[in-house]
């Protein structure tokens, strides 16, 4: 399996060789004068080829100067529009941005790409770096989760415009972590109105988990807290569903003591109600 972080190093490898298909092609600086002849920070851009600003670019690259690489990328682009070379400095703007945590600045420079060359061989990586930035800005639970679903979004192009790249698996990685996040959301919601008595709307959280997000790391809790909430609300023959859906498929969880706990101190235990919402979305749980 790879490696998420080995994918996301592989991006400097690609870049390298996304540099030399052109500089293969260009003239070389050698051929003028040795690199030490050439101070790449204080030549004018306006007056460069956009061969000599490339090359200038990666040099900075290399040397870790990524904001000096992005103004060389960014001089490309804004002198030498829809050529090959402000193509390629197009994804290594990308790159640059994503790299240097600018990823509000990365997902735009990415979409702009991807919009002006959708079937270019270099727009799988690209949108695989537009949905690693949406990933970068996932924040805590607590906070707004559009990023995340931004992330799910754009790796979910990933993985179905191009299947066979090498992002897929580390995009479908980010695509998981992504809805165990907006699982995450709706749990803490929920809890939020459980612990102020606001049954129904807590459970409407807690069946979203179960219903949309069942292949994540919340289902359990989700569970054990819909038997808290149909128990507390006196509904307890859902109470027993849930516990008996939670059992079924998660045994050993804590969190079916808890709810097996919970019913035998009110003298009933878990026994599922197959004409329940909770019985038929328990047959489509990971654990099932």
């Amino acid at each position: 399996m790879a490696d998420g972080k080995s994918v996301e190093m592989r991006s400097f490898t690609r870049i390298g060789l996304l540099a030399i298909a052109l500089i293969g092609t260009s003239v070389g600086l050698a051929a003028c004068q040795s690199d030490k002849d050439i101070d790449i920070t204080k030549l004018g851009f306006e007056a460069e080829s956009p061969e000599l600003l490339y090359n200038q670019g990666l040099a900075n690259m290399k040397a870790g100067n990524m904001v000096e690489a992005g103004r060389k990328f960014e001089a490309i682009d804004k002198q030498n529009p829809f050529t090959e070379w402000g193509r390629k400095a197009l994804v290594m703007n990308t790159f640059v941005k994503q790299r240097m945590g600018r990823n509000d600045e990365a997902i735009t420079v990415g979409n702009r790409y991807l919009s002006q060359y959708p079937k270019s061989q270099d727009s799988a990586y690209v949108q695989y770096l537009v949905g690693l930035s949406y990933s970068k800005q996932i924040s805590d639970v607590t906070q707004d989760q559009k990023a995340a679903t931004n992330t799910i979004q754009a790796m979910s192009k990933v993985v179905n415009d191009y299947p066979n790249s090498e992002y897929v698996e580390d995009a479908q990685a980010k695509i998981r972590f992504a809805r165990d996040q907006l699982a995450g959301k709706e749990m803490q919601v929920g809890r939020y109105y459980l612990e102020r008595k606001e049954y129904l709307a807590a459970i409407q959280r807690f069946r979203n988990v179960v219903e949309q997000y069942s292949n994540t790391n919340q289902v359990e809790e989700a569970l054990a807290r819909l038997t808290e909430t149909y128990y507390a609300m006196g509904i307890v023959q859902e109470a027993q569903t849930a516990a008996a859906v939670l059992g079924r498929n998660y045994p050993d969880s804590q969190w079916y003591d808890d709810s097996y706990k919970l019913l035998q101190k009110g003298g009933v235990e878990p026994r599922e109600n197959r004409g329940s919402w909770i019985s038929r979305a328990g047959a489509k749980l990971i654990g099932a």
